[in-house]
């Protein structure tokens, strides 16, 4: 099985779905990585930290062993504009065809960050089964400090639920190279909420850790 991630902004891959991709790639399958927006210093940041964002996402992907990744290198909090969101389409577009994914993940539609929302909009848009009839399973993932901050009409509610219990120890290790992006708690993007959030959705699934998605279409 291929399984693509699709992440708005480089540590939402790991927040996510971490633990599972972990998971599929021991299991012989073959995971891969498209990542929507980059930091720049064009779009603002300096060269310091942009240099040092650079290092983290190449220990990111070393670290999963993604047989492929992309970076679209869009600036972040800019995807609402016509032409961005047709860049996004075009890049998604392009590496479903070089990838040909049996399951893509996306970050749920009812995430604050209009980015999230976005990409999950372009992410559906270029699932068609007559254009990409490999994709059997699409899911969104759960991504602390956007997704549980949602509207509550739409709240996530998981109904797909993987076991991470062997490879969360992992997923936290891989989290702390995005040493720039996590704090101390409350901050949702903590070790500790982490780590919380894989407990519960473990528990409610008969697991020791886990991760939820909610199945937007799977075809058997």
């Amino acid at each position: 099985m291929k399984v693509m991630v699709i992440s708005p902004h480089q540590d939402d891959e790991t927040l996510g779905a971490g633990g599972t991709l972990l998971k599929l790639k021991k299991e012989g399958h073959a995971i891969f990585w498209l990542n929507i927006t980059a930091a720049s210093e064009e779009a603002g940041w300096d060269s310091q930290f942009v240099f040092h964002r650079q290092k983290q996402v190449t220990k990111v992907a070393k670290a999963f062993d993604f047989e492929d990744t992309m970076n679209l290198s869009l600036p972040p909090a800019t995807l609402g504009a016509e032409t961005r969101q047709q860049d996004i389409i075009d890049g998604i577009n392009n590496f479903f065809l070089k990838v040909r994914p049996d399951w893509i993940i996306l970050p749920d539609y009812n995430d604050v960050h209009s980015d999230h929302r976005i990409v999950f909009d372009c992410g559906i848009s270029c699932s068609k089964i007559f254009r990409h009839p490999s994709i059997k399973r699409i899911t969104t993932m759960e991504i602390l400090s956007e997704t549980d901050y949602g509207i509550p009409d739409n709240h996530f509610t998981p109904n797909l639920f993987v076991d991470i219990s062997n490879f969360i120890d992992m997923k936290l290790e891989i989290v702390k190279i995005y040493d720039t992006e996590i704090s101390h708690p409350p901050f949702p993007r903590s070790l500790d909420a982490i780590k919380a959030l894989a407990r519960i959705r473990g528990a409610a699934s008969g697991a020791g850790y886990a991760e939820g998605f909610r199945i937007i279409k799977m075809i058997e």
